[in-house]
């Protein structure tokens, strides 16, 4: 046995994620909420004796002075979720709430292209893998067939891989074969399947479905924007800077009005291994984007294009997002660099009041920014064809936060600003390519790791997920927030002015710091009506059912560090409940919940549960669980189920018999 990095893959990335790359000196989020609530937060000991007592709205500040009316409102007020919450916790299989059903459809190796073998664990091929559903599912959209909400087509981001329970033997990236290495490339990408709702209510793969598709870290791929053609995107396969193989770590991503899928590369810096050439022009840029050189998975052992040394150009090819059509299966899919490159997490999306697509994109990094992408064309719901570029061109901006609880969104505009060529900026090319940089010049406010964002259709409200910084210091906050070393996140809520998702203008509060409310130092502000089952940290992604209700995923807990899994949580946002959090659905241990998405009639929850069994020294072998199959010999597999519910209905919703 070599002496190999004993900890999973997960602990091995989240440790690379643990520095931060913004040297900027823009404000903290600590800094901001700290300067907005220093007159009213300044009740620290009131929080510490009424651990569970408050939100950070005036209705629960109210309540934290001493005032009843607000404890009494929320005991009898109606809430908007029914179901009997599950007990948190963590063990080897997953729980959902009493009267649901928690299917499998779709697990790692699953048949998706016609051709397709059947899942051998011990004789695993690229060949095989290319067919297959691949690993760590992430994000989850469904796009509606002839107008249904029981049959669609599944697109599923696959985002990165752990060849330490993948495997058998397995002694350490640097001893997996070529073969190995060209399945973990296959295992990338994402899977659109073709899927019905039966007369039972069960829903099933439609095999040989002519939709049914894998795209992978060698699907050739097309650059359209303002970075296609640039010189800093050519390499030695491709001299024209227009056309790449592959995208990686797809993480979050959306689905548009007009049904494609937008999948995000999030922590393409990982994949670079090697020496960049002294004096290479990209080294500015790549010291912010966190490439080291340093690969989490050797494939620049066989692939001289993710080596440094051979290709200095190629990560200038990742961090886009991508624009696929499931609908046209032989299409290619587009790289959106009018969108920025960056960490990107997810797409929230909606048609603006004046008929533009604004796409709000989250930077998962320690101190780094929100941004949103207003189109320059509007919508066309009866022409699709017109909307299949609109992503091409449009103005990126990135959020700055003040303390009077406004904010302001940034353009990133070559011309604009310090965005010129005396701050390296020779195009709008490069604004792109350099998204970060352009960001820290324009003074954007630096962020606990913003992940998932999505915006609530009923409302206008935009929620960001802010999934911890264990990074920022007591200098970095003051009395009146209690969040130094804030490894449990928080919830921002966005209101745009006037309901214009286009304006430079917006307010903003905090919904939720996260964490256990009952340890005061903690300083959590779910309401007084969650339970102990009822309160989460590390919000990572988030979903808006067609009620406008809010649903909570996380990512981070685990045995020894909080004593229960990740989950699924749904959220009051408005009223007097509003803060409350109730605990429906956990996952096994070692695995993180990804992806919430829901049918348009809400009848159908899929979540995605990724890297399952990856706590600790967990291996093929030896794994801590086998979910979902839990067969001898098999090991754990990344799987996307269906929620519904029994006898049939809404998610969440009241029994109608």
């Amino acid at each position: 046995m070599s002496d190999h990095d004993h900890r999973s893959t997960n602990e091995i990335l989240e440790a690379a994620d643990d520095v931060p790359s913004n040297p900027s000196n823009n404000p903290t989020m600590g800094e901001i909420i700290a300067a907005r609530y220093s007159r009213r937060d300044v009740m620290r000991g009131a929080l510490a004796v009424t651990a569970i007592a408050s939100t950070v709205t005036p209705l629960a500040l109210d309540a934290a002075r001493g005032t009843a009316d607000a404890a009494e409102a929320a005991k009898t007020a109606t809430p908007t979720f029914h179901f009997r919450e599950i007990k948190a916790g963590v063990d080897e299989t997953h729980h959902v709430a009493r009267g649901y059903d928690a299917d499998v459809l779709l697990r790692w190796g699953d048949a998706v292209e016609a051709g397709a073998p059947e899942f051998d664990p011990r004789a695993q091929t690229p060949e095989a893998q290319e067919k297959q559903f691949g690993y760590n599912n992430d994000f989850v959209g469904f796009v509606p067939l002839d107008g249904s909400a029981d049959h669609g087509l599944l697109c599923v981001n696959h985002e990165y891989t752990n060849p330490e329970v993948m495997f058998p033997g397995f002694e350490g990236v640097e001893k997996l074969s070529k073969r190995e290495i060209d399945v973990t490339m296959a295992a990338h990408g994402g899977s659109v399947v073709e899927i019905r709702r039966d007369a039972r209510g069960r829903w099933k793969v439609v095999a040989d479905s002519r939709y049914n598709r894998r795209v992978t870290a060698e699907t050739r791929m097309e650059i359209t924007g303002p970075a296609a053609g640039s010189d800093r995107l050519k390499t030695s396969q491709d001299e024209t800077g227009t056309s790449v193989r592959g995208m990686i770590n797809n993480c979050a991503g959306g689905i548009t009005p007009w049904g494609t899928w937008l999948t995000c590369e999030e922590n393409f810096n990982n994949y670079f291994g090697g020496e960049l050439p002294k004096g290479d022009p990209n080294a500015a840029s790549y010291e912010r984007l966190g490439i080291t050189g340093s690969s989490y998975n050797g494939w620049e052992r066989f692939h001289k294009r993710f080596n440094l040394a051979r290709e200095p150009n190629e990560p200038n090819r990742f961090g886009w997002v991508v624009e696929i059509d499931p609908l046209a299966p032989n299409s290619q899919p587009k790289k959106r660099t009018a969108m920025g490159r960056f960490k990107h997490e997810g797409a929230g999306n909606i048609i603006n009041k004046d008929g533009r697509f604004v796409v709000y994109q989250g930077d998962d990094q320690k101190f780094d920014y929100v941004y949103k992408f207003v189109t320059a064309g509007k919508v066309d719901a009866d022409n699709r064809e017109n909307n299949m570029d609109l992503l091409d061109e449009g103005t990126l901006s990135v959020a700055r936060f003040l303390d009077d609880g406004t904010g302001h969104w940034a353009p990133l505009v070559f011309g604009e600003g310090p965005l010129t060529k005396a701050n390296g900026f020779a195009s709008q090319a490069d604004v792109v390519i350099d998204t970060r940089l352009a960001a820290d010049l324009r003074g954007a406010t630096m962020m606990d790791r913003p992940e998932d964002i999505e915006v609530n259709p009923r409302t206008n409200k935009v929620y960001v997920m802010l999934t911890n910084n264990t990074s920022r210091t007591k200098d970095q906050i003051d009395k009146a927030n209690p969040r130094a070393d804030n490894a449990f996140g928080h919830i921002i809520e966005i209101t745009p002015k006037d309901g214009d998702h286009a304006a430079t203008d917006f307010t903003w509060k905090v919904l939720l710091r996260c964490g256990d409310p009952s340890i005061a130092e903690v300083g959590a502000t779910f309401s007084a009506e969650t339970t102990e089952n009822g309160w989460f940290g590390m919000p990572d992604n988030c979903a808006i059912d067609s009620q406008g209700r809010l649903w909570v995923s996380t990512d981070g807990n685990s045995r020894e560090d909080t004593g229960r899994a990740d989950g699924l949580w749904a959220v009051e946002t408005e009223g007097a409940l509003r803060g409350t959090s109730k605990h429906f659905f956990r996952v096994p241990i070692g695995a993180e919940m990804c992806g919430p998405y829901f049918t348009p009639d809400d009848e159908t929850l899929f979540l995605a549960v990724q890297h399952p069994g990856t706590e600790g020294d967990s291996s093929f072998e030896k794994p801590i669980t086998r979910w979902p199959d839990f067969k001898k010999g098999m090991p754990p597999r990344p799987a996307v189920l269906t929620i519904t519910k029994n006898g049939g209905g809404k998610i969440g919703g009241k029994r109608t018999a």
